[in-house]
């Protein structure tokens, strides 16, 4: 065993409204001989997801925000090239939470071993089969108790829950799937690859102006990651005991003014509407039936994937900031070894 240096990107600044790559700073930090219990891990892969956004403001939320000064946390898989556990023997591949570095040497307690799939990319670990597309199977099953037949309409759907929620409506029989998403690309990648039966760049035109041509039959689920004029657009759509599964509201995320509410609210009592938000945290419970539902349908080919890669952890607060201008189409990682 042998100390190791590891470049790590840390919070400089809270962000107001946008980040920007100025709000970070990428650090070296040297990794002395494992400690009992402790593995050394190279990352292959690192996750850069909205829901940072939230952590990077010192408030109160369902988890703590991200300490100034600190190396950034979030979803990671690499390879253990040293350990002292048990465990997790060296060569194993592991998902963990200790994000945005190349190198991390922490207890093996931390790490879960995966399995290596032949001609999968380990990415799809932090996306369509990890956490990404558990969050969508969650906010459809748990939350919003999709049921065949159901038209089920998803916000920010080319992204990567988007790209996962459709796709597993779909598996589960909805009836009719509709996106949103901004562009002209995206919209076409939706019809043609990931089983809409519609789609609207909210760009084009109010999405309150576009949506209704698209649900003729109204809306039984609305899976929304964006909130805002989104929400407002379902909310005049929605069927009679319709149910909303919140899952973000991006839309508001990187704003320093008061986004206005819906003004159809009202909605809610004359429909019978239920809308419930959730963060994954409290239904991992659901996690081995989804892996169990996931693993059949993409041995059968039956699950498209996109993935938008920058290379370089040095890079990642740049693929962060441009994520959340919506730059990625399906997930977006860092490869670390850039």
């Amino acid at each position: 065993m042998s100390s190791i240096v590891s470049t790590q990107v840390q919070l400089a600044a809270r962000p107001s409204g946008w980040p920007t790559p100025d709000d970070f700073r990428t650090v070296q930090v040297t990794y002395g001989d494992l400690e009992p219990g402790q593995v050394r891990v190279a990352n292959e892969f690192v996750s850069v997801d909205p829901y940072m956004r939230g952590r990077m403001n010192d408030v109160k939320s369902y988890t703590p925000p991200f300490a100034l000064g600190e190396t950034m946390t979030g979803g990671a898989i690499g390879r253990v090239v040293e350990s002292a556990s048990d465990d997790v023997p060296v060569g194993a591949i592991v998902l963990h939470q200790h994000g945005w570095r190349d190198v991390v040497q922490e207890d093996a307690r931390g790490f879960r071993v995966v399995p290596e799939l032949p001609g999968v990319p380990l990415s799809l670990h932090l996306g369509i089969l990890g956490m990404t597309g558990l969050t969508g199977y969650v906010g459809l099953t748990a939350i919003a108790g999709m049921k065949p037949g159901d038209t089920v309409f998803v916000s920010g759907a080319a992204g990567a829950v988007g790209t996962a929620a459709g796709q597993i409506a779909r598996l589960l029989g909805a009836g009719r799937v509709v996106g949103s998403a901004g562009s002209a690309e995206k919209v076409e990648l939706l019809t043609s690859k990931y089983g809409y039966d519609a789609a609207l760049n909210y760009k084009d035109a109010p999405v309150r102006e576009q949506l209704p041509g698209l649900v003729p039959g109204g809306v039984d689920v609305f899976f929304d990651n964006v909130g805002g004029d989104h929400l407002t657009a379902a909310l005049d759509v929605m069927n009679d005991g319709g149910r909303v599964a919140l899952c973000g509201a991006i839309a508001g995320y990187n704003t320093t003014d008061r986004l206005p509410g819906p003004d159809n609210m009202a909605n809610l009592i004359t429909r019978g509407l239920m809308l419930k938000g959730f963060t994954l945290a409290g239904y991992l419970d659901h996690a081995p039936a989804f892996r169990e539902l996931m693993t059949g349908w993409f041995a059968d080919g039956k699950i498209a994937y996109d993935e938008t890669v920058v290379d370089g952890i040095e890079n990642a607060p740049q693929a962060f900031v441009d994520m959340m201008r919506g730059a990625n189409t399906g997930k977006m990682v860092v490869r670390t070894a850039g």
